[in-house]
């Protein structure tokens, strides 16, 4: 695949995997209730599985039928599917190439980091939509 069917690839793929997540997520509430987050990890360790293996995959079998796939499998599913599995592997990458300092301070100052903007968008949103209201 090159220029356009990359875009179109991962469009598709994204597309399928978000819909994908919002199954699970549904499913999980249904048979589990809102108490933890189940579809959440569930999709999360799943897509971090998928998109290690998809690229350890394509990886020993560079050039081949798998790498054309990679945008549309990597980028465009597992994208879709969970962001947090792009971060898996970026982490697995730093410890496999001997930075495991590196990946280790990558965890530590993503997850609050991550955590902080979540809560600094919804504090944001809130204060416009609803100032003064007691959240």
């Amino acid at each position: 695949m090159s220029g356009w069917r990359d875009y179109a690839a991962v469009g598709v793929g994204s597309a399928l995997g978000s819909v994908l997540r919002y199954l699970v997520s549904v499913a999980s509430l249904t048979a589990l209730g809102p108490a933890f987050p189940w579809g959440t990890l569930a999709v999360n360790l799943a897509g971090s599985w998928l998109i290690a293996a998809f690229a350890a995959y394509a990886a020993c079998r560079e050039g081949g039928r798998v790498a054309r796939w990679q945008p549309f499998l990597v980028a465009g599913f597992c994208g879709g599917f969970t962001t947090f599995s792009l971060f898996s592997l970026e982490t697995l990458y730093l410890v496999e190439i001997g930075l495991p300092w590196l990946a280790l301070l990558y965890v530590l100052a993503s997850v609050p980091l991550w955590l902080a903007a979540a809560w600094l968008g919804d504090r944001t949103v809130r204060a416009r939509l609803a100032p003064g209201r007691p959240w």
